[in-house]
């Protein structure tokens, strides 16, 4: 019986490229066995996408020069428009970064590219309609003193930004990543977002994302990390404001003595509503996990917060920790916090915890009582309750952005 797509599908591609490669056409025809998740699918339970699916996106490669001074913070930095990249915006040492812009079919040669991606629907739609991917390596044993910014920007209106980053760390290396997201004049965009990292014995490799995209604009992220024996991972997220927010990490610990690191700040306002969805896989001995996410919900926002860790059957040894802390602002405001563990092993150390709860009146009342205002107080309070992960970016330069973004989304006093 020959497959078709679905009517839903079908119209939300409708104004999309017709794929070239046989990379996208492959993925095309994936895609004619699937359909968008609903609520009855167990991992988007608390995710509506409904608002999103029913849209027909475009995509758009904006030629005009944009001022992104505010933005940028690091001396090497990627800019990248709606899925497209701008090297005519862009800045970066190649003596530091190897960087290049390969098509899907040249990338498909790779032996590690789209091996280990999950294979959904979104990640499929940026298979097929992805223009070029941000392809970089890390040599061996080089050390980058300084990060690498990529700023992904979405502009327009109805605009589909389909990005695709492949991050390979060589064995010894030492880096630093920022992923920034930003709107410029955007409404009603959709930023469908993948990321495939590599990270080889021996090496380490942070990853610092911010996101601070326009409350009329949609974001679904997927992160796909390999780990080697003896390597370092961070991944450090800020999710500041957005319409919808999704951000599926999944990580491969594929060797002994690594190290995985997972920290997340989330603040929201108005309907907003953030998704964090994150899966260690331990498939050998003697590593550390360790992911804290903290939650600062205002307005009628909700936030999601679903981490597993999985220890496989001999992998001894291993200590994961896993911690979901979230505040409550207002009466309207609800979390949904499901972190689980899957242990197969019986020499492991591991823990994981959820609190939910609202700031303490007698200590905002105390500081009143020193001549803060309520306000002040109540932000004081907020980055203490937050300052547990944000001290984890060891990159000041990513802090003031942080606060910065702070400012001048939830308007804090800082």
């Amino acid at each position: 019986m020959e497959m078709t797509i679905s009517e839903k599908v079908q119209s939300f591609i409708q104004h999309l490229e017709v794929p070239t490669t046989n990379f996208q056409k492959n993925a095309l025809n994936k895609l004619e066995e699937q359909d968008f998740p609903t609520s009855k699918d167990e991992y988007w339970k608390y995710t509506r996408l409904a608002k999103l699916t029913k849209n027909a996106f475009v995509q758009h490669n904006d030629p005009d020069r944009l001022n992104l001074t505010k933005y940028i913070i690091s001396n090497d930095y990627l800019v990248v428009v709606n899925g497209y990249i701008r090297e005519d915006l862009s800045q970066y040492s190649k003596l530091n970064w190897e960087i290049d812009f390969p098509g899907s079919d040249r990338m498909a040669e790779n032996s590690t590219f789209n091996q280990y991606l999950t294979d959904d629907i979104f990640t499929n739609l940026n298979s097929a309609f992805f223009e070029k991917v941000v392809n970089i390596r890390i040599g061996e044993k080089k050390i980058n003193e300084g990060p690498l910014q990529i700023i992904y920007i979405t502009r327009g209106k109805d605009v589909i930004a389909n990005n695709r980053l492949f991050v390979e760390a060589g064995k010894f290396s030492e880096s630093q990543i920022i992923e920034t997201f930003v709107s410029y004049d955007a409404d009603n965009c959709f930023n469908n977002q993948v990321s495939e990292v590599y990270v080889h014995e021996n090496a380490k490799l942070s990853i610092h994302k911010i996101q601070v995209e326009s409350d009329t604009n949609s974001h679904i992220s997927t992160e796909q990390i390999h780990q080697e024996k003896d390597s370092y991972f961070q991944i450090n997220t800020s999710s500041l404001s957005g319409q919808l927010v999704r951000n599926n990490i999944n990580i491969i610990v594929d060797g002994e003595n690594c190290e995985t690191h997972m920290n997340g700040a989330i603040v929201t306002k108005d309907n907003q509503h953030i998704d964090n969805h994150t899966f260690v896989d331990h498939k050998k001995g003697h590593c550390f996990s360790n992911e804290n996410y903290k939650y600062v919900l205002n307005g009628k926002s909700t936030g999601v917060f679903n981490g597993r860790v999985v220890v496989e059957k001999d992998s001894q040894k291993i200590n994961a920790y896993q911690n979901n802390g979230n505040i409550l602002l207002s009466d309207s405001a609800s979390i949904n916090s499901k972190p689980e563990l899957e242990i197969y092993a019986d020499d492991v150390k591991c823990s994981h915890g959820s609190t939910t709860g609202q700031l303490d009146e007698q200590a905002v009342f105390y500081l009143q009582s020193r001549g803060i205002s309520k306000s002040k107080a109540k932000n004081l309070l907020i980055m203490a309750f937050i300052e547990e992960v944000i001290e984890e970016i060891e990159n000041k330069d990513v802090v003031n952005l942080i606060n910065q973004e702070l400012h001048r989304i939830h308007g804090w006093e800082l």
